[in-house]
């Protein structure tokens, strides 16, 4: 083929395909502009956080997911609620969460410590506070005779976290001890795996009694089911609750965009009417 007939093809092909894109660009697209509205590369990512959360944030943050969904529409969250110290000890072996939101917030310094998350991840982000209740029905009048009422005869049972992982849990017995009860019913104690499970046993009746989160007991159920008695700050050690990125996150950024959120006003705010004392009030 002559190099004067190669040179006019490629040139026709070149109209053609300039001619194609023309065609494809949205009608209003001027010269020089290109429409990328349905460009995939614009379309923010789906991202997945997944969450273990101390229990006693169950009704706060089952409020927070739906509430950051709204700004975060791509960004799923997944939470897991239980004991704080079980957490940790299985995010301590390579548990696959991206955030750990902490009862105790010694825990998600030690994961810091350890290795264990990304570099100035950690966060405080409430103050956890213990009631004693009981159910609608009991004869006990805990606003009364507050931790004194554990002594009566009629209590046989007493539901507390268990100490060993639970920070509710050793709070708990340090509100016992310094409200100088704890021997006389120490003998009466039974144990929930995690605060949550504490609430349930006593609000089943399979507890007479029981010292639990004001997170929990502020919840319709237990408010409608119970009443409580708050046990005062000064009778257990104050309860800081953290949080932390884990080093594994799948997502940095949407874990990250999460924890910003809970420190937010409106995390601040959707906690304290859940029952956590605020940091700085």
């Amino acid at each position: 083929m002559p190099m004067q007939q190669a040179l006019h093809i490629m040139q026709i092909l070149k109209l053609v395909a300039v001619s194609c894109l023309m065609l494809a660009l949205p009608l209003g697209t001027r010269a020089g502009e290109v429409d990328t509205s349905d460009c995939a590369s614009s379309t923010p990512a789906a991202a997945t956080v997944t969450v273990a959360a101390a229990a006693d944030l169950k009704f706060a943050m089952d409020d927070l997911v739906v509430q950051f969904a709204k700004p975060h529409p791509t960004i799923t969250v997944t939470v897991t609620y239980g004991s704080s110290g079980n957490f940790f000890s299985q995010l301590s072996n390579g548990a696959p969460f991206d955030l750990f939101l902490s009862a105790d917030a010694d825990f998600p310094r030690q994961l810091a410590t350890a290795g264990h998350t990304l570099p100035d991840s950690e966060f405080l982000y409430a103050v956890g506070r213990i009631v004693l209740w009981v159910p609608q029905a009991s004869p006990l009048d805990v606003q009364r005779h507050g931790m004194g009422a554990l002594k009566d005869p009629s209590v046989r049972h007493i539901a507390i976290a268990n100490p060993r992982h639970a920070p509710y849990g050793r709070a708990a017995e340090a509100a016992m001890r310094s409200l100088g009860v704890y021997d006389d019913v120490k003998a009466k104690l039974v144990f929930g795996e995690n605060v949550a499970q504490t609430a349930q046993f006593v609000q089943s009746g399979a507890a007479d009694a029981g010292i639990i989160a004001l997170a929990l007991a502020m919840a319709p159920a237990m408010q409608q089911a119970g009443k409580y008695w708050d046990v005062p700050l000064d009778a257990y050690p104050r309860m800081d609750q953290g949080g932390v990125i884990m080093k594994a996150a799948r997502d940095p950024a949407a874990a990250r965009a999460l924890r910003e959120f809970v420190l937010s006003p409106t995390g601040r705010t959707t906690l304290k009417r859940h029952g956590f004392a605020l940091l700085g009030e």
